[in-house]
Order: structure tokens, then sequence, then C-alpha cells
């Protein structure tokens, strides 16, 4: 089955469709101009002559008023004069012009008369070769002047005008075209370049870059927009590296650990206090499930791309008040009506980190306060965060060498998951010095 014209049409490269259109609307504008000018010129030339053959008349007439009619009459372009009289009779004309037949019958010139407009006439049967226009004007004592005058030369010179028009407009068009293509080849050139470099990225290359032209154009435009969706998704590969790696890293330690302590108990099973080892191996497996479900939230995370699982009003107060009531050293000091926009289970999940960062570090207290303003504060008295380590402990697997690492540590992806948590859902989140301990700091805009 044959394709449509149309789709025949969309399968054709960019070049070839942009330099047909471009052709196509220049021939139509060409060929309407043509029209015109010819039209206009036509028209002018035909009011000159007009114009010029009822200035003879005109001149003719006053002589016949004045009686001073001289036979032949006398014209200096050409001009075809005859003087008829009250009773039809022509009484004077110009050199070689008809003196028995006028140009005009009697009802002929009187419609012309009427009118006040030149008329157009055969002039074959008068022996005059082509047409002519012909201008009637009455005279004193019956007498009616008839001027005419040939176009011939006019019909001659549009005939012309029209031929050189019909050679010149396709060269004019085919010249056009062939500029087109090039110029349209040459703009297109950075595109191709782009597509080339596109072409040449491969997965392991180190700087996977497009060509950039220097000109400041669309084109450019489109390179730098394109340069820096490859930075950001060079980015994201890197930190998806990276966390596989650090992934990977975490998962070695518990894994170590369960099979040695099996391999032991199983080498020397008589010896072996099994319960403790059942004890060690659930510890260790318990972290692996902590970290399995904080790397698919972050996996979500990334997933979504900063955006929240949902935009639904939460009472963030409703959600602080059933997460403080299941740490028994938690206190809530303030808690204040407070909504925002945003999904209730991760937010649940932001202070179920901070809360449990807070307790695995503190000496003696927790307080968690939220005011109306939708700040929530979660301070410990632990030992602390120094203050140039504060922003480090947001980055994935992040965890330091100080006091506030312990043997049951989390896995160094909690804060990480708080801070992209809270700025999924438009908020701020900081540490600060509790003195002593450590103070959590969330802001979060309320909804409107």
């Amino acid at each position: 089955m044959a394709d449509s014209p149309l789709a025949w049409w969309r399968r054709q490269g960019l070049r070839f469709r942009l330099t047909v259109a471009a052709s196509a609307v220049l021939a139509f504008a060409l060929a309407i101009s043509a029209s015109v000018l010819l039209t206009v010129l036509d028209r002018t030339l035909i009011d000159t002559v007009d114009e010029s053959t009822r200035q003879q008349a005109q001149a003719v007439r006053v002589a016949a008023d004045a009686g001073t009619l001289t036979s032949p009459i006398t014209t200096h372009d050409g001009t075809i004069v005859q003087v008829i009289d009250a009773k039809g009779r022509i009484t004077h004309v110009t050199y070689g012009t008809d003196r028995l037949v006028p140009l005009l019958g009697v009802r002929a010139r009187a419609e012309v008369l009427r009118s006040g407009r030149a008329t157009m006439l055969d002039g074959r049967p008068y022996a005059i070769p082509g047409p002519l226009r012909v201008v009637v004007l009455s005279a004193d004592r019956g007498q009616t002047v008839v001027a005419a005058r040939p176009i011939s030369e006019i019909q001659t010179s549009l005939g012309t005008a029209g031929r050189v028009l019909l050679v010149g407009t396709p060269a004019l068009i085919v010249l056009l075209a062939v500029a087109s293509w090039l110029m349209i080849g040459r703009t297109l050139r950075p595109i191709a370049a782009l597509r080339k470099g596109a072409a040449d990225i491969t997965h392991t290359a180190r700087s996977r870059r497009l060509p950039v032209p220097q000109s400041r154009d669309e084109v450019h435009s489109l390179a730098t927009t394109l340069n820096g969706m490859l930075a950001r998704l060079e980015e994201a590969e890197q930190r998806q590296r990276a966390l596989v790696s650090d992934a990977a890293h975490e998962l070695r330690s518990p894994l170590a650990s369960i099979r040695l302590q099996l391999e032991v108990a199983l080498g020397h099973p008589e010896g072996q206090d099994w319960p403790e080892t059942a004890e060690g191996v659930l510890e260790d497996t318990m972290r692996l499930a902590r970290l399995a479900e904080d790397l698919l939230a972050l996996a979500r995370l990334d997933e979504r791309g900063g955006v929240p699982a949902r935009r639904e009003p939460v009472h963030l107060d409703e959600v602080v008040r059933q997460t403080v009531d299941r740490y028994g050293e938690a206190r809530l000091t303030a808690c204040d009506p407070v909504v925002v926009q945003g999904d209730a289970l991760d937010l649940s999940r932001v202070l179920t980190n901070l809360m449990d960062n807070a307790t695995r570090h503190t000496f003696s207290k927790v307080e968690v306060a939220l005011t109306a303003d939708g700040v929530l504060t979660v301070a410990d008295d632990g030992p602390g965060i120094p203050e140039q380590d504060r922003e480090r402990v947001f980055n994935r697997f992040t965890r330091l060498d100080s006091g506030r690492s312990r043997d049951e540590g989390g896995t160094g992806l909690g804060l990480a998951i708080v801070r992209e948590t809270v700025l999924a859902h438009g908020g701020t989140v900081v540490l600060e010095d509790a003195a002593p301990g450590l103070r959590a700091v969330v802001r979060l805009p309320l909804s409107r």
C-alpha cells in the first residue's frame, strides 16, 4: 500500500523540507508579485494613454468651439481625431483618418459621453492594426470630438514584461532554492556536530560533553542545555556508583560477621553457645535489614527526583505526637498545630531518623518541640558534633570517628534521608550546638 503524501513528507530530512517550504513560499510570493506588477503596469500605461488622448481631444474641442479648426487636424503623438457635426457628418479629421465612417456610432458615442471614461475599440475594421482607446467629448453647435490612440505598443511591452517574468521567476526560485539548501546546510552543521558528539559519547567516557558552537544562537543554547543535562546525569551516575560501592562495603561487614559466627558454630558444635550465636546472627541480620530499608528509601527519593510521593495536607503535630510516644526517653516540650503539604509517611520517617539518632547518642534526655511557624527541633544532651562536621554528616554513609559512634550505630544513611526528604518538601534542616549536646532544626513551609 502506497504511503500518503503527508507520510512521505514527514520522512524527508529537515534540510529538504525547509528548502522546499522556502522555495514554495517564494514561488507563491513571486507569482502574486508578478501578477500585481503586470496589472498595475497595464492600468498605469492605459491611464497615461487615456489622459494624453483626452488632452488632444480637449485641444481639438477648443478649436472647434472657436471655429479655427484646420483640415487635416495635426497631432504630435499619433492620436486619431474625428470631428462630427450635429447631422452625423465627419467635418474634420487627422491625416489618413477615415472621413466617411465614424469610429463610434451614435449610440456608442452617447454611452461614452455619459460615462465620461475612455472605451476600448478594435481598430482592424478601420484599417488600424491593434486595439484603440477612444475618448469622446462634446463641443458647441452639436459637434462631437472623437479621439483615439492605438495601444498595440502597450500590449507588446506588457507581453515582453510577462515573458521576462515567466523566464526570470523560475530562475530566481531555483537560485534561491540552491542558496537556501547551502545556507540551511550550514545552519544545521552545528546540529550535525551535536549528533556526532552524542554518537561518540560512550558509557566509559571520562568527559561526556557535546561540542558547543561559538555562535550565540538557539543551537548554542541547545548544546549548553544538553551539556547541563549530561553533567547532571554524570553526577547522578557518580552518586549511584558511590552508593553501590558504599552499600557493598557496608554489606560486607555484617555478612562476614554472620559467616564467621556460623562457621565457628558449625566447626565446634559441642562447645558452642547456640543462643548467643543466634543473638549475634540476629543482630547482624537486623543491621542488614535496616541498611536495605534505608537504601530503598534513598532509591525512592532519587527516583522521584526530589519530589514528595504525595502532596496532601499533613497535620504535622499529630505525626510528632505519634512518633514521640514510641520513645520513652523523649519529652515533647511544645507541639503547636501545624499543617504542611507533603507525604505523611516521609515526614514521619524524618522525625523517626532524628529520634533514633538522638536516642542513640544522648546521655539522659531527648527533647522535641514543634512551633506554629513550622519549626521542628530534636535535641539531645550527648557529646554533640564538631561544627566543621555538622554539614558532612548529611552525606551518605558518613559516620564520625568521635564518641558518637558505637557498635550499635546506624547505617550512616539516616541523616542523608532526612536532608533529601526535607528538601523535597521545600524545607531545610541544620544541626546546631545544644550546649550540651546537639539540636536538629527542621523548617517546613506551612500549607496555605
